[in-house]
């Protein structure tokens, strides 16, 4: 059976409805892609492991303990790749998941999760709206300020960023570079009224 980026966006639209998740899925996936290219990955194994690595999270919400081991379960039985099965279980280590992560396909997931939604938040309460403008320092700002994204859990980026390893800021720019690929896509910018 093909494994191909298609494929995997038609199984997380079949468990996933909410636009938001959607959106996180694709700027997670576009970050992968990015980090990938960079790093001597394969770019469409990554990408589909960004794709996929919150399939079970609209299911798993009220028990997300469960989060993560599900969804890797649904993608092994569909004969996805082990290599991308345990990407989705890693990127939940110490969360709601044992399995370290080990592979840089692994260690980017974990890292860049959450990333990429403090960089969109970051985006957002910007006038342009947009990931163009966005600069690090910006984020940074808004990192230091605990209670801007306060649900994003910056020890774990920076762990993730050591497991890799790459200075912290990199990362970010990374993520950013990566996000203004998929800007309309995630509905910033001009998509997004500015």
């Amino acid at each position: 059976m093909d494994y191909t980026r298609e494929r995997a966006f038609e199984l997380l639209r079949k468990h996933n409805k909410d636009e938001g998740h959607i959106k996180h899925a694709i700027a997670v996936e576009a970050t992968m892609r990015y980090f990938a290219d960079r790093m001597g990955g394969d770019v469409e194994k990554w990408g589909m492991a960004g794709l996929l690595h919150d399939i079970d999270w609209e299911k798993m919400q009220s028990t997300p303990e469960r989060h993560t081991l599900e969804g890797a379960r649904w993608l092994a039985e569909d004969g996805w790749p082990d290599d991308i099965v345990r990407a989705v279980l890693a990127h939940g280590w110490g969360m709601c998941s044992d399995t370290k992560p080990e592979s840089d396909m692994e260690k980017v997931l974990y890292t860049i999760d959450e990333l990429t939604g403090l960089v969109i938040t970051a985006a957002l309460v910007r006038p342009s709206r947009s990931v163009q403008d966005l600069e690090v320092k910006s984020v940074k700002k808004k990192w230091k300020d605990k209670a801007f994204a306060r649900g994003v859990d910056r020890d774990l980026i920076v762990k993730g960023a050591e497991m890799i390893p790459m200075p912290l800021d990199e990362v970010i720019e990374w993520v950013i570079q990566a996000l203004r690929l998929v800007e309309p896509e995630l509905g910033l910018g001009e998509s997004a009224g500015a």
